[in-house]
Formats: C-alpha cells, sequence, structure tokens
C-alpha cells in the first residue's frame, strides 16, 4: 500500500514538473517573441532618426552587415552596418561603433552617413555616463547630440571635429569634457571608416542575424 502511495505522488510530482517545465518554456518564448519584437521596434525607430525615411526606400533592419574594424570601430567585436538604397541605388548607411574612452566605460553609438559622408543623424544607444553630467549626450536629457547632423569631416586631421576646450566645433559639458570627446572621437572615427569602405560596404550580402 505504501509502495502504491509513493508511485501515486512520484507520478503526480513527475507531471507537476513536466507541466512546470512547459509552462515556463512556453511563457519564456513568448516574452523573447515580445521582446524581440520590441528591439525591433526600437531598432527601426533609431534608424529611421539617423538616416531619414525619405533617404531611403528599403527595410534598413535587413539590410545588415557585419564590419569589423578595431581601430575606427573602437572594438575587436563585428559591429552592424545598415545600409541604406533607394530606387535600388546606395544611399547612406548607419554604423554602430563604440566610444570605449567614456568617463564610466564604453559607450556604443550609432551614425548616420550619407554618399557624401555628411552625417545624417547620430545617437546614443547605451552608455552608463555619470546623470547629470555625462548623460547630456541622451537625446533625453540635451539636443547636444544633433550638433553632428549636416556636419562633414574634411580629412582625418580637421580641427572642427573636436570640443571646444580641444580647438573644435562640439561643446563639452560643464564638469564634463570626457565624455563628449569621447563621442565626438568616435564619431569621426565611423566618419573616416566609411569615408574609405564605403565602396566595399554594399557589395556585401546581409550576415545579420536575422536580416
Amino acid at each position: 500500500m505504501i509502495l502504491k502511495n509513493m508511485q501515486k505522488n512520484g507520478g503526480i510530482l513527475a507531471v507537476s514538473a513536466f507541466l512546470a517545465t512547459a509552462l515556463v518554456a512556453l511563457t519564456h518564448q513568448v516574452t523573447a517573441s515580445r521582446i524581440q519584437e520590441q528591439e525591433q521596434k526600437q531598432l527601426l525607430q533609431v534608424l529611421n532618426q539617423v538616416i531619414p525615411k525619405e533617404n531611403h526606400d528599403n527595410e534598413l533592419y535587413k539590410s545588415c552587415i557585419l564590419i569589423s574594424d578595431p581601430a575606427y570601430l573602437g572594438t575587436s567585436e563585428p559591429m552592424p552596418a545598415y545600409l541604406a538604397t533607394k530606387d535600388g541605388q546606395p544611399n547612406g548607411v548607419a554604423i554602430e561603433a563604440i566610444a570605449p574612452d567614456g568617463y564610466s566605460g564604453a559607450i556604443k553609438v550609432i551614425v548616420g552617413l550619407d554618399m557624401t559622408g555628411t552625417v545624417t543623424g547620430v545617437r546614443v544607444l547605451a552608455h552608463q555616463e555619470t546623470p547629470g553630467l555625462g548623460d547630456k549626450i541622451d537625446t533625453r536629457i540635451t539636443d547636444w547630440i544633433y550638433s553632428f547632423t549636416g556636419r562633414k569631416l574634411n580629412g582625418e586631421k580637421d580641427p572642427a571635429w573636436a570640443v571646444r576646450k580641444d580647438g573644435g566645433d562640439f561643446d563639452q559639458f560643464t564638469g564634463a569634457t570626457i565624455t563628449p570627446r569621447a563621442v565626438v572621437n568616435a564619431v569621426k572615427r565611423v566618419s573616416l571608416y566609411f569615408n574609405q569602405q564605403q565602396d566595399t560596404l554594399f557589395t556585401q550580402p546581409a550576415n545579420c542575424e536575422g536580416a
């Protein structure tokens, strides 16, 4: 009798464990799908901010290639580049990069450029900068990041591409020069990379995960 009860209880526990595992798996699947959908919406929103809608007629997040150049992209990890086309012709790009020298660590940015190398938009994707100081790179805090739009780098030694404290055109923040300097340098490096590599970027097939 005791053995039967133990077997019965063991069976109930096994079924309960199976159902709990299935429920967790289902919840994870549903949650992961929603998170992915939300991330895709956020990405598309940012892409349309750095590459205006009128500048492309393709689906940017699907036209993604992975590029690698630690010297210009600030990391040894491959970074996404989203290729914009209009009427089948190359018309711009949005490149993710890292500013490794932020005050509180790495700052991830995305830089949009048209085919002349003119910046069409820059956004900060992730940072850990000090609230009230370095976080002014965030559009929710100030409009400083918009100061890149419409600018074009004129060579590697263009003196304008620096914060004012270093003799350039970009404002620094009161009490926080390191953060804006890091972002300016990161955008400058991306511009240099694009100026050198734009002919090869549009010959590569989409190879980002999910692209």
